[in-house]
């Protein structure tokens, strides 16, 4: 059976939506919190944040977190993806932004925008290095990737999701939703 993964990545943590068959006939098989994050180290969560919650200024702090942010990405995606999944079609992520940091003036944003592009980037890394080719994707502009890819409209969009969340059981979120439909459009 073809796989495919999708994913909302969110701070220190992603979702995870397997599903298989085709884009005519998809099938929902699996959903995972995948951490991003060292659970024994609340500040790889927001790396680019202080304790107080400003903006991170010291950058080996900065670096340390990011190492572990990198093995614990590696590790959860090695647990994740098991044989089964090596032959997946790929994998597509949902992200909250594409925005360049370097670009956003208010240190506090940008610090959010960092942590926004490290996760993305850890997940695709640690994706591409096991096989799946990776695709991503901005939130607001999920649904109309969505209808132009799958050739349906949102209502029939929405009915499958309902259909997907009833086979794979509460919670079933916003991004939930997001990594399934993720996973739909990289099925084909």
């Amino acid at each position: 059976m073809t796989r495919a993964l999708g994913f909302r990545v969110k701070s220190g943590y992603a979702i995870a939506v397997a599903l298989g068959g085709s884009i005519g006939a998809p099938t929902p098989i699996a959903r995972h919190i995948v951490e991003l994050s060292d659970p024994e180290d609340a500040h790889t969560r927001q790396p680019y944040h202080s304790n107080v919650g400003e903006a991170e200024e010291d950058q080996q702090k900065i670096a340390k977190r990011v190492k572990a942010i990198e093995r614990a990405a590696a590790q959860s995606i090695d647990a994740l993806v098991d044989e089964r999944d090596a032959g997946a079609c790929g994998a597509a992520l949902v992200v909250g932004s594409v925005i360049d940091p370097a670009t956003v003036g208010n240190p506090h944003i940008r610090a959010h925008a960092n942590e926004g592009k490290l996760f993305r980037t850890v997940l695709e890394d640690a994706l591409r290095q096991r096989g799946l080719r990776c695709s991503v994707v901005v939130e607001k502009q999920l649904m109309t990737a969505a209808r132009t890819r799958l050739k349906r409209t949102e209502p029939e969009i929405a009915k499958q999701l309902a259909v997907f969340g009833k086979t794979l059981g509460a919670p079933w979120r916003a991004e939930e939703k997001a990594a399934a439909i993720a996973a739909w459009m990289t099925l084909g």
